[in-house]
């Protein structure tokens, strides 16, 4: 791997994840046992000119807030008979907002909350399974991440509100850092995952969060894929178990309940040199049979012209989200733009990858091993049941500069333009002029 590609992935697991486990300091190496201190903090600045009414914003104006938080805690493993081991991870997460909240009104900027983030045990095969191949069976229980292919349903229990829509009876607060997703793990889970790297593997899973912006909710299901050189084809069943009905009927959710979620993906190059291709479609039946059946669907090519200066690629995404589609627990995961659509649109305003069709271009560059530059243009169309009252356009310009190797910086200046204001039916309070939005990351991995 040369140089570039080390400071790439360094600011892809750093960056684009921003749900990657954090930075490990071993300090105790001996007879297969390992202990680790792991240490993340992130900082971000962030200014708005426009404000939006999906929150608990009063009024029309510029917003100007901080979120930050930093992770802390140990991990560990004990390697056993047949190289199998035990391993598992005990850290909290220490998060707050300041300043004005954010431009969408979902934190005030008086958030501060330090609690449990990561406590999980698990148990790897190690070889004592031959045909499932090395550590072919992983198998987890407790607080912790989980994501299913590239996010678009699950990534995390990464929704991270503050105290600004704390309602009679349900307390919405995890502490602010709302863009930044400070916490990431669901509540309790049981995970078992089947297969090595390549070839058909497969996850069984339990998750219940305890996240009350996501009506606490608890699902089930299973993923199987199947692994190659030319990509990863993959179908995931998921099924909503319960939901807390108090804070489900307030936000909406009752349909988390019995509900049934299907997905058909593909991602990968084909075979082809400097392709990416990748798609996923989405059925979903509501658990409360209230409304009709829903669809997601969304395909996308990309192009790395590696043998020109700077490396650059070029990508284009059509998504679709039908009027009754939950995104469930999608989230920020292979870069800017996935899934989170526009830092504005998909933030603050809407339509949060719900009733909307979008398209997207992105372009991206590497000037040097350790800066990547990029592009992001969004065009949401046919939103809010077909009325087009959250229409609007959004393009996005951002570098990611590995600054030192416990310092990556990455700023953002973006400009959204909404067909309409909030006494028109959109979101933007006082006005449909466009919004200068910028933002400027600093992640210290330790």
């Amino acid at each position: 791997m040369n140089k570039n590609r080390i400071a790439q992935s360094l600011v892809y697991v750093a960056l684009a994840g921003l749900s990657a486990p954090a930075s490990a300091y071993n300090f105790y190496q001996q007879d297969g046992a390992e202990l680790n201190l792991d240490i993340e903090a992130v900082l971000g600045v962030f200014s708005s000119e426009e404000s939006y009414n999906l929150g608990a914003k009063p009024e029309a104006g510029e917003s100007v807030w901080k979120e930050g938080f930093i992770k802390y805690g140990l991990s560990g493993s004990q390697i056993t008979g047949a190289d199998s081991s035990v391993y598992g991870a005990l850290s909290l997460v220490s998060s707050g907002t300041w300043g004005d909240g954010d431009a969408g009104g979902f934190t005030s900027g008086n958030e501060r909350k330090t609690e449990l983030e990561d406590a999980y045990l698990g148990w790897r095969s190690g070889d004592l399974i031959p045909a499932l191949g090395q550590d072919g069976l992983d198998i987890s229980v407790g607080r912790q991440q989980f994501t299913i292919g590239d996010g678009f349903l699950i990534n995390g229990d990464s929704l991270n509100f503050g105290d600004a829509l704390n309602g009679p009876g349900f307390d919405l607060n995890r502490g602010g850092a709302y863009w930044l997703a400070a916490r990431k793990s669901f509540d309790r889970t049981a995970i078992a995952r089947i297969g090595g790297s390549e070839g058909l593997r497969a996850d069984l899973f339990w998750l219940d969060s305890d996240n009350k912006a996501q009506a606490a909710m608890e699902l089930a299901g299973a993923n199987a894929e199947y692994v190659s050189s030319r990509g990863t084809f993959g179908l995931t069943y998921i099924e909503g178990l319960d939901v807390d009905d108090d804070v489900a009927s307030a936000l909406g959710y009752n349909a988390r309940d019995g509900q049934q979620t299907v997905s058909l993906r593909y991602q990968g190059n084909a075979g082809v040199e400097n392709l990416f291709l990748s798609g996923e479609f989405v059925t979903q039946q509501p658990g409360d049979n209230s409304s009709d059946d829903a669809t997601a669907w969304y395909a996308e090519a990309g192009w790395t012209f590696s043998d020109v200066t700077w490396s650059p690629s070029v990508n284009y995404r059509y998504s679709s989200f039908e009027e009754n589609f939950d995104p469930l627990f999608f989230g920020f995961n292979r870069g800017y733009g996935t899934w989170f659509q526009g830092e504005v649109a998909a933030n603050y305003a809407g339509p949060f990858n719900s009733d909307a069709d979008v398209h997207h271009v992105g372009v991206k560059a590497a000037p040097s091993e350790t800066l990547s530059v990029g592009a992001l243009f969004f065009n949401f169309r046919d939103t809010d049941g077909g009325s087009g009252d959250f229409n609007a356009r959004e393009i996005d310009f951002y570098a990611e500069w590995v600054v030192a190797p416990h310092l990556i910086i990455s700023p953002l200046v973006g400009f959204y333009t909404p067909d309409n204001s909030s006494a028109e039916g959109g979101s933007q309070l006082g006005s449909d002029d466009t919004n200068m939005y910028g933002q400027i990351i600093a992640i210290v991995p330790f």
